[in-house]
């Protein structure tokens, strides 16, 4: 996508770079590019760092470092006794940006907060489409349409949200980056001149950073926002240095021309780690690597075919090819650090020669297929193309033919939600509110078919079980159905489940300030640099 910023080319050279030395002036080396800024619109972790979390809030925001939804926007808040009304007491005077493109007249308020949601759950709200074929995949594929009944201005600085039903991980969900609030006045002023594309493009919230501008594919800025309801932070200047590349990365890093970076080469961790210069943080993710199948096109909407090729692929060597230790097989869709995994489920054994033999019971011969490979490094999946290249010797060794496919990342996401889409996508999914709602119904739901279920698979055993859990308050009662549901997901393997990896982060002895999120999340409001 092409972005038609009016900004001087010159402020997004490489001179930023030459800026880095200043000590407040902080470059992140992110691996790839967002798809836009306006965070509801989309699902990729890439996307969130570089829109929702420095130029947006939400009514509640994550503790950082932790899964706990504390008070953000939202000062306070009351719920019904039945669990279906939330009622959000907004903070006062919470100022939205104020940029060389808008200059807002008034604070935050209830408006903006009904503005947000109402576009991604009402087809009939005239910015619902203001993004040709604007999915709002994360707010259909969690249900929100049909779960939210109404969000409704009460004053101007409460809001009340009405429930069909008692939602479980509703507070967390509203903390999540597809639930940022954006200004309803800066959206009704491009709708008057026309421009309405451009709130993708050129994005205004009340978060801790200002957005100055985007080269394509190169470099965004960001400045801070001094009236930040959070605390100004502690740098002037954020920059987000596009590097694809995590040796490249890894250079730049030691060149001192980035602050951190994400996702290292699993080989150059221990040489990281004896840099005086840099600091690695590690923690287990909260994350799960996996091939979807598409389980409405033959052979892959046979269970006996999908558990025939899961047979085939050797895990352990793609933990020990690409994460080198840091990672491990994975048999379930939700990773083993979250409340609820079943570790009584039995995985797929490797043995090449019952694969073989399930597709020839199966009718299958001579299969060719398509093998869909990541172009980015995800903290789930760090090298998707040499993964594909390992699980495509395994299939060619049972008699089938895999061709490696990519595209560009943004176009990526968009061609495997393809209800017709051949073969089988590698992708994964780093946990967004620690609850497994937001793994085994975002991912696997009937809701999200379409979407983020880049299986297409809608079974009404699992569906039911992970919908029930839902609407379920006791979490004892709710981990049950969620290990049934992981029963069901093994016996039908809609999935390869891959890897589960550790994530680490490597950043420059001078930083301080960055709290590693178990959500994946690179945020940088509490950041500085010593001088």
């Amino acid at each position: 996508m092409k972005y038609k910023l009016g900004i001087a080319a010159a402020l997004l050279s490489a001179t930023f770079f030459a800026s880095a030395a200043s000590a407040k002036t902080f470059v992140y080396c992110s691996e790839g590019s967002p798809e836009g800024f306006d965070p509801g619109l989309y699902t990729a972790g890439t996307t969130f760092d570089a829109s929702a979390h420095p130029v947006y809030s939400r009514l509640l925001e994550f503790e950082p470092g932790t899964t706990k939804p504390v008070p953000g926007l939202a000062e306070s808040w009351t719920v019904s006794d039945d669990g279906k009304e939330y009622v959000f007491k907004l903070r006062k005077d919470i100022k939205f940006h104020t940029t060389d493109f808008f200059t807002p007249t008034r604070t935050l308020s209830a408006d903006d907060v009904v503005f947000s949601i109402d576009r991604q759950i009402n087809k009939s709200n005239p910015w619902n489409q203001y993004v040709a074929g604007a999915a709002w995949e994360y707010a259909a594929g969690m249900g929100f349409p049909d779960l939210i009944k109404s969000v409704e201005k009460v004053d101007d600085l409460t809001v009340k949200f009405v429930l069909n039903r008692p939602e479980a991980p509703f507070l967390a969900n509203l903390a999540m980056p597809f639930a940022s609030i954006v200004s309803k006045e800066y959206a009704d002023s491009l709708d008057a001149a026309g421009k309405k594309e451009q709130l993708n493009q050129m994005p205004v919230g009340t978060g801790p950073f200002i957005f100055v501008g985007y080269q394509q594919d190169a470099v965004i800025r960001y400045k801070k926002n001094a009236d930040y309801w959070g605390g100004a932070p502690k740098i002037d200047d954020l920059v987000f240095a596009i590097t694809t590349d995590a040796a490249v990365r890894y250079q730049k890093l030691k060149a001192g021309e980035c602050h951190l970076m994400p996702y290292p080469n699993a080989a150059d961790v221990e040489t990281m780690k004896s840099d005086p210069a840099l600091t690695v943080m590690e923690q287990e993710g909260l994350n799960v690597a996996y091939l979807a199948y598409n389980t409405t096109q033959a052979p892959f909407d046979k269970v006996e075919v999908r558990k025939a090729l899961n047979k085939a692929i050797n895990k352990q060597a793609i933990v020990d090819a690409i994460f080198q230790g840091m990672a491990t097989p994975a048999k379930n869709p939700i990773p083993p650090t979250m409340w609820s995994y079943n570790d009584k489920v039995e995985d797929d054994t490797y043995d090449l020669d019952a694969a073989k033999k399930m597709l020839e019971e199966a009718g299958v011969k001579d299969l060719s297929m398509k093998l869909w490979a990541m172009p980015v490094s995800r903290p789930y999946m760090l090298n998707a193309r040499r993964a594909a290249e390992i699980i495509q010797d395994d299939f060619a060794k049972i008699g089938v033919k895999a061709e490696i496919v990519s595209y560009e990342w943004a176009e990526y996401l968009d061609r495997s939600k393809a209800k017709d889409r051949d073969g089988a996508v590698m992708l994964g999914w780093t946990g967004d509110n620690g609850d497994p709602d937001n793994f085994l119904d975002t991912l696997l739901g009937c809701d999200a078919v379409g979407g983020n279920n880049r299986a297409q698979w809608c079974n009404k055993e699992f569906d039911e079980l992970v919908k029930k859990a839902k609407i379920t308050s006791d979490q004892a009662e709710r981990t049950k159905l969620y290990e049934e549901a992981q029963v069901v997901f093994k016996r039908e393997a809609p999935w390869a489940t891959l890897d589960h990896s550790l994530s680490v982060v490597p950043m420059r002895k001078e930083v301080s300030g960055f709290v590693q999120s178990p959500l994946g999340d690179f945020t940088f409001e509490n950041v500085d640099i010593a001088e």
